[in-house]
């Protein structure tokens, strides 16, 4: 099956910064996380895919298509979101839809009006009187109704209090089910990855560290809680990075150094976990 989204070498320059060789996918019907610090080129790269700024080399596919090449045509089926809907803040929802939907061929008016009931959405709003999870909602309910295969997200999440993240999360998994859309989003809330990503994107200062399934992320690594008097010389040259915590020693290792023993408790980490001290280290 074809890729939803494949990145191959994308570069960009900056005066402080630079994408140094950005590659990844986005498989059919997956769910990909984007992860990385503030500043680590997460937004840079999603908005290089949707041709909203010029970048020195690369190739980006959408559906196995040129993007360049066919922009117009590939973003019918594209549903592209920043953290924030900063324009129009005194429209109501109603008259931003309408200029909105002359974009998309397939714009359907009778699903739009499901999702916002099922969102409880109320149209006579203006954007400015939205919650930022209602935002979201409404981002997600123009996105669907015209039938977005591949929706990027930048931060969806932000902001949210832990009800309304877990509502969205779930929701992305119920989009993905037939396998016939795809969604990467942007987020450094990685909790909500542990619930619904199956496939992980971790950028860190413009490069690609990791890319791939996220059980293979996760396998990698180990957590250790360690008593101070069972951490040898040996064992703390495994470490990537460690803290000291409510008088343990915590640290992260690679999976095949973790082995557990009296003063030694070895468990599973978090994509938080493996971020935090991955970047520490």
């Amino acid at each position: 099956m074809t890729d939803a989204l494949k990145i191959t070498g994308l570069s960009k320059r900056y005066e402080k910064f630079d994408l140094k060789n950005v590659s990844f996918t986005v498989p059919a019907g997956s769910i990909t996380g984007f992860i990385g610090r503030n500043g680590a080129g997460k937004t840079t790269t999603l908005k290089s895919i949707m041709n909203l700024l010029h970048y020195e080399q690369g190739e980006i596919l959408v559906f196995g298509e040129n993007m360049l090449k066919n922009e117009l045509k590939l973003k019918q089926d594209i549903a592209f979101s920043l953290s924030e809907i900063n324009y129009y803040q005194n429209v109501t929802i109603k008259k931003l839809t309408k200029v909105t939907s002359k974009f998309y061929k397939n714009f359907s008016y009778e699903t739009f009006n499901k999702l916002c009931a099922h969102f409880n959405l109320d149209q006579n709003k203006r954007l400015e009187q939205l919650s930022s999870g209602m935002k979201v909602k409404y981002s997600l309910a123009v996105a669907l109704s015209h039938n977005a295969k591949l929706l990027i997200l930048d931060e969806p999440t932000s902001g949210l209090d832990p009800v309304s993240r877990a509502e969205i999360t779930d929701l992305f998994v119920d989009l993905v089910k037939e396998g016939k859309r795809s969604i990467l989003f942007s987020t450094h809330i990685t909790s909500d990855l542990d619930k619904c990503a199956d496939h992980i994107v971790y950028i860190e200062n413009g490069e690609i560290i990791f890319t791939g399934k996220k059980d293979e992320l996760m396998n990698r690594y180990a957590i250790l809680r360690c008593e101070p008097e069972a951490v040898t010389d040996k064992l703390r040259g495994c470490f990537i990075s460690s803290k000291e915590q409510f008088g343990q020693i915590i640290a992260l290792v690679k999976k095949n150094d973790a082995i557990e023993k009296p003063g030694i408790k070895v468990l599973p980490p978090t994509i938080e976990e493996i971020m935090q001290y991955n970047e520490q280290g």
